[in-house]
């Protein structure tokens, strides 16, 4: 039997003893480390100094012995760039489904340190059951006893679910799906899914030189994903829409905008999760009848920070898609047989459903999914104006965070996965379709039908108006609109507030573009934003004396100074050009314009 040594391993969280044979080879002193720190990548080294710069490698051809490694020798265990000790995002197997909880051969911990939406706080406290009253034919017992045919259903009960219409599971029922068996959920863990390779294998040059079965990232198959994180959008009246849908209506040209508001429970589904929309912002934008272009926002920042003090959030996007024909209709451009959405806009979506993901404690990074939704605005099959929402799946999530998915040149209902380069490794992607004899056959995802990715999401507006900031006739003109007419300025302003009394200032000031232009104002090398918590609480709260604070407060009465000063300068500035253009005076034999003082004209010196 070999002789063993004892060798420390010096980490961040302390020093570790470890059994070791001197005939070992350092590879089989990487492996225990690896096991003895439980570690979950081999992206680390072991160094012999502090500094980091003997680097004791791991190699089959060298000993313990032959590295000169004594008993009690201490080794630096470094973590390299790019690889993390933490769990990492689970590869997917060959049939990788975002349906289907990733990882059950170990158990992934799950993060309980995250701050989720209070919706989700809210119906992770329901035990979700469906109630079903006595049924009179069948039952056979008392009115305070349960049989098969009375008993409550589960929220994931598929003949529930089969009978009501619902197409998807809402995300609470599908939790509650994966944790209901006889381990409740102990190797359940809701990961994205990993596209990338991954970082720091020591087996082998990294890639495009090398790659093996440890580091690369596995096949996907693209199955439809059976639950959604929204299962509803509503706007909460008519004329939200319809102020987003005047842009059209104006220039023929299309619009873009992100949709703000809350997310609350629904009971149109089992524990599900409604959007409400109170209001819309149009960023920067350039667009044609025929396309959009997204331009950098410098105040993003300050919209987020606006919405939050009212108590709202951007929860999704909102486009348009519209082609006027006669009579004030609209042409039918997308359904079954064209396309939902085109391969660019669920990307876009992709994108966006990434920057904002859902805070989920039952996934050990804590996030999983995400609740932003997408709305299209279009031409339904009696060419009327309608919107339809939409969500994409977390598998596509994954494929356009980690550059996988691109659009194709001439069909817009087809994605393509890149193949993949000395740059960039790209794992195979499947999805399954039927052959001309019905058979279910597996084809390469080059190209891709964008359907597989999409998940429908339905959209109204309720039958009675909800309005969180209160409806008028006059309203004042949206951000980012550089048309006549819809500018925001002073004058504009100026003759917003003078529509409104001093006692109607609440009701003036509750309205979520009227309150964004303040926001980015400076008045007098101060900030408006930092004086406006006062007046967005009142408008969060419709609390009238606190909005009678602010504006007999000394910030916006300097404001109003300004404001009107400047209105009467231009109007100043607008009568002297009049009376100077009446001064002058026209010769009638040459036309030519002369100064008031001229009695002869200055080009043909005849008289006045």
């Amino acid at each position: 039997m070999s002789e063993e040594i004892i060798i420390r391993i010096q980490t961040q969280d302390g020093l570790k003893r470890i059994n070791v044979s001197k005939n070992a080879t350092l590879k089989d002193l990487y492996e225990i480390v690896y096991k003895s720190l439980n570690l979950l990548d081999y992206g680390f080294s072991l160094f012999t100094d502090r500094k980091f710069s003997k680097e004791v490698r791991s190699t089959r051809s060298s000993t313990i012995n032959k590295s000169n490694l004594n008993h009690g020798d201490i080794l630096y265990y470094k973590q390299m760039a790019g690889t993390s000790s933490a769990d990492p995002v689970p590869s997917t197997s060959s049939t990788s489904d975002s349906n289907q909880a990733a990882g059950t051969s170990k158990i992934r911990h799950k993060s309980t340190t995250v701050a989720e939406d209070p919706v989700d706080i809210e119906l992770s406290k329901l035990d979700g059951q469906i109630q079903r009253k006595r049924d009179e034919k069948l039952c056979r017992h008392t009115a305070t006893n349960r049989c098969v045919h009375c008993s409550s259903l589960e929220p994931y009960d598929e003949s529930y679910l089969k009978e009501q219409k619902i197409k998807h599971l809402s995300f609470h029922s599908y939790i509650r799906k994966m944790t209901s068996g006889v381990d409740r959920g102990k190797f359940v863990a809701f990961e994205d899914i990993n596209c990338k390779i991954k970082s720091g294998c020591r087996e082998h040059p990294p890639w495009p030189k090398g790659i093996c079965s440890k580091c690369q990232p596995s096949a996907i198959t693209l199955n439809r994903q059976i639950y959604r994180h929204v299962d509803n959008v509503m706007f909460e009246n008519n004329e939200i829409v319809d102020e987003f849908i005047n842009y059209w209506r104006t220039t023929s040209h299309q619009r873009l905008g992100f949709l703000y508001g809350c997310y609350e429970t629904t009971t149109d589904v089992p524990l599900g999760i409604r959007a409400r929309v109170v209001a819309i912002y149009e960023p920067p934008q350039e667009s044609t009848k025929s396309s959009i272009k997204l331009l950098d926002d410098p105040n993003d920042k300050e919209v987020e920070e606006m919405a939050s003090a009212l108590g709202i959030r951007r929860i999704g996007w909102i486009f348009t898609d519209l082609e006027a024909i006669n009579d004030g209709k609209v042409k039918h451009l997308r359904g079954i047989d064209t396309f939902f959405l085109t391969a660019k806009e669920c990307i876009l979506a992709g994108h966006f459903q990434n920057l904002h993901p859902n805070v989920c404690r039952q996934s050990s990074n804590g996030y999983f999914g995400s609740k932003f939704v997408t709305i299209c605005v279009t031409g339904d099959k009696e060419n009327q104006i309608h919107m339809e929402g939409y969500q994409v799946s977390a598998q596509c999530m994954a494929l356009v965070r980690d550059n996988c998915l691109v659009p194709t040149k001439d069909a817009p209902e087809l994605g393509y996965i890149r193949e993949s380069t000395d740059k960039q490794y790209v794992p195979d992607v499947f999805y399954k379709d039927k052959d001309q004899y019905g058979n279910e056959v597996q084809k390469m995802a080059r190209p891709l039908p964008v359907e597989y990715l999409l998940l429908d999401v339905p959209t109204s507006s309720p039958l009675v108006p909800l309005f969180t900031f209160p409806s008028r006739q006059q309203r004042f003109p949206v951000e980012n609109r550089l048309l006549d007419k819809h500018l925001q300025d002073f004058a504009t302003f100026h003759n917003y507030m003078q529509i409104y009394k001093s006692r109607d200032f609440l009701l003036a000031m509750s309205d979520f573009h009227v309150l964004l232009y303040l926001y980015g104002l400076t008045c007098f090398d101060i900030k408006m934003k930092s004086q406006m918590g006062q007046i967005l609480q009142a408008v969060r709260t419709q609390d009238e004396s606190l909005a009678n604070q602010f504006m007999r407060s000394d910030i916006w009465r300097t404001f109003e100074q300004l404001i009107s000063a400047h209105v009467h300068e231009n109007d100043n500035h607008m009568n002297a050009e009049i009376n100077n253009a009446k001064s002058d005076w026209t010769c009638n034999h040459c036309t030519f314009i002369n100064n008031n003082d001229m009695q002869a004209c200055e080009m043909c010196s005849l008289p006045r």
